[in-house]
């Protein structure tokens, strides 16, 4: 299973590494895999956030993100989404910008390709911020059976009843990050980029929840069988959870988005992506500036790792076993959007973005494993099942 999963993220990874080396010797090497270490630990959140709505999305659609998404995710973010950035802020066509990016130079040089992406940092960490505090912010104020911090996590979800209280909240705050953290002519540009940040989570979001509450593209055996499970009632459901994820060998989800509720999710998990990667590609530039290593490093090692971790905690159904995973990222996805915020006035260091992140993880994977040993998911099943037999 591991060598199926991971085995074409082991061979990209050879294969970079010899290119980098042949390309820059042992630095380039190294640099190439100092990137790549960076990227999956600054990701490794969007890897379960990416796993639990992929276990939305039918097989077809798995697919495609695990192949025309990883074309988008090495080539379009780590290497087209640069040039982009610096064609657009010093005014150039793609073969000035192409041959400004060849040229390297000092990211504290103006005029340099990375001095131009630094100078649009701004832009980048108010779009991606404002994107991942709306995801943060609507998986906070929902209401779920199980909580991890619950102190916190359920007065905030009985809060979350108000509507529209993530928006008016990421908005004050998108004011607050424009008036104290920027300064000059660059606020106006920092709340336009910060609104088109939140428009397009609510237009993606908004648009693959309407196809996928309507049943558009769901099959009528699959739709069927979600109202029969819903009927059955959640006994039935907590007693066959186990047999049927030892069947499949991943969890159980009875129906599946297809059609436009499928291409709605690979929309809405491209942009998350997208905003998941704009701390690291920023944060590649404060270790190289040339864009042959960073596209070797953060593109084909880290974009093809956090792919496979995906395909791993779905294809095994980590995220039903160990419940506080899904949490643990969600607060580091949270932890991570105030970080982007605040490098509008100040450096973070990129040591610290994913350590914040692995934290998280790390804990709500020890919660996890207690949960596990105080109450098993079979002896559960087995006790949920009995009881409703009785009844």
């Amino acid at each position: 299973m591991l060598l199926r999963t991971f085995g074409w993220s082991i061979g990209v990874t050879i294969a970079s590494l010899v290119v980098a080396f042949i390309y820059g010797s042992w630095e380039a090497l190294a640099l190439c895999l100092i990137l790549g270490v960076l990227e999956v630990s600054l990701s490794f959140d969007n890897a379960v956030v990416n796993a639990k709505v992929l276990e939305r999305m039918s097989d077809f659609w798995q697919k495609i993100f695990l192949t025309i998404g990883i074309l988008i995710a090495v080539f379009g973010m780590r290497l087209v989404f640069p040039l982009l950035i610096v064609g657009v802020t010093a005014n150039l066509g793609p073969v000035e910008a192409i041959q400004l990016a060849m040229e390297k130079g000092d990211p504290e040089t103006p005029g340099t390709y990375g001095y131009l992406l630094n100078e649009a940092h701004p832009l980048i960490a108010s779009f991606g911020g404002m994107f991942l505090l709306m995801l943060f912010l609507d998986w906070l104020f929902e209401e779920r059976d199980i909580t991890w911090l619950t102190w916190i996590e359920r007065p905030l979800a009985r809060i979350g009843k108000l509507d529209a209280l993530s928006v008016i909240i990421a908005a004050v705050l998108l004011v607050l990050a424009a008036e104290f953290l920027v300064e000059g002519e660059e606020r106006e540009s920092v709340l336009v980029a910060g609104l088109l940040g939140l428009i397009t989570y609510l237009a993606v979001n908004g648009l693959g929840s309407l196809f996928e509450g309507t049943g558009a593209g769901v099959d009528d055996d699959e739709s069927t069988a979600g109202v029969v499970h819903g009927e059955q009632g959640k006994a039935d459901d907590a007693a066959t959870t186990v047999a049927a994820r030892e069947r499949t060998g991943g969890p159980t989800t009875l129906a599946r988005a297809t059609g436009k509720a499928g291409f709605f999710l690979f929309l809405y998990l491209e942009v998350l992506d997208a905003s998941f990667s704009f701390d690291g590609v920023i944060g590649a530039f404060a270790i190289t500036s040339d864009p042959v290593i960073i596209a070797l490093g953060l593109g084909l090692i880290g974009a093809m790792f956090v792919r496979s971790i995906t395909v791993y905690l779905v294809r095994q159904g980590t995220l039903s076993e160990y419940v506080y995973l899904e949490h643990g990222a969600h607060w580091a996805i949270g932890a991570l959007a105030a970080i982007l915020l605040l490098s509008l006035q100040w450096h973070i260091p990129e040591l610290i973005t994913g350590l914040i992140g692995v934290a998280f993880i790390g804990v709500a994977f020890a919660g996890s494993l207690m949960r596990l040993r105080k109450d098993p998911p079979e002896a559960h099943a087995i006790h949920v099942g009995a009881e409703h037999e009785k009844v």
